[in-house]
């Protein structure tokens, strides 16, 4: 995904570690990551950068979060989460009442931090919610469209649910029990060849009998990469 797609995100913390976790946990999933260290240089990277969505502490340097939550909850089309170490109660209304979609408290898991950042932005920009990327495979979920490039790819109504839980899952191993209930559903009564042979309908309409887009893991299931595999010499 070209970085001019990619959702745009700001980080905010004093803590250098934190924000290279963070920034670098997003860039993999997909997102345009800034950092910043306090309220003051955040405030100057919104005006160019344009974030879609602000992830900030509350304690920190010059301007803290209180501050900046304030300054920047005006816009409706951006949403914020709050990331603190603060978990009083009373703190998280009041981020909550100065304009926070969203309050998580540290120590935090990545997995459920991007679950978060994925909803406010499902809320606060639908329209970056119909479109699911995996490296070059574009899938719009409104209309059911899949693209590689400028390639209209046919796909059945079964091949197209299993690539879309493939992308939303892009670069996770998944077993394919897993593939067959949440594709074909807990009460399908077929077994796991059936996930091997719609991974094959799918190799050959997007073009990959080389195995480099959808890679099988051996005795677990099936990853769809964010970048195609290198081609072996």
């Amino acid at each position: 995904m070209s970085t001019d797609d990619a959702p745009r995100v700001l980080v905010v913390d004093d803590e250098a570690s934190i924000t290279d976790f963070i920034a670098l946990g997003l860039r993999h999933e997909g997102f345009d990551v800034r950092t910043a260290p306090d309220g003051r240089v955040a405030l100057r990277i919104v005006d160019d950068f344009k974030p879609q969505l602000v992830v900030l502490d509350l304690m920190m340097p010059r301007m803290d979060g209180w501050e900046l939550c304030r300054a920047l909850a005006g816009d409706r089309n951006r949403g914020i989460i709050i990331l603190s170490a603060r978990d009083e109660t009373t703190d998280r209304v009041a981020g909550l009442e100065l304009g926070a979609d969203d309050y998580l408290v540290k120590p935090f898991e990545f997995s459920e931090l991007l679950a978060r950042v994925r909803a406010v932005l499902r809320r606060r920009q639908p329209d970056l919610a119909r479109v699911v990327r995996a490296g070059d495979i574009v899938i719009d979920t409104a209309t059911r469209e899949v693209r590689i490039g400028d390639r209209l790819v046919d796909l059945s109504v079964r091949e197209y649910d299993l690539l879309h839980f493939l992308a939303v899952n892009v670069d996770q191993v998944l077993p394919r029990q897993r593939l067959l209930d949440e594709v074909w559903g807990y009460n399908f009564f077929g077994d796991e060849n059936n996930v091997e042979v719609y991974v094959r309908y799918l190799r050959n309409k997007l073009g990959d009998q080389e195995h480099r887009r959808i890679q099988t893991v051996r005795g677990v299931g099936y990853r769809l990469r964010s970048e195609p595999a290198p081609v072996e010499a």
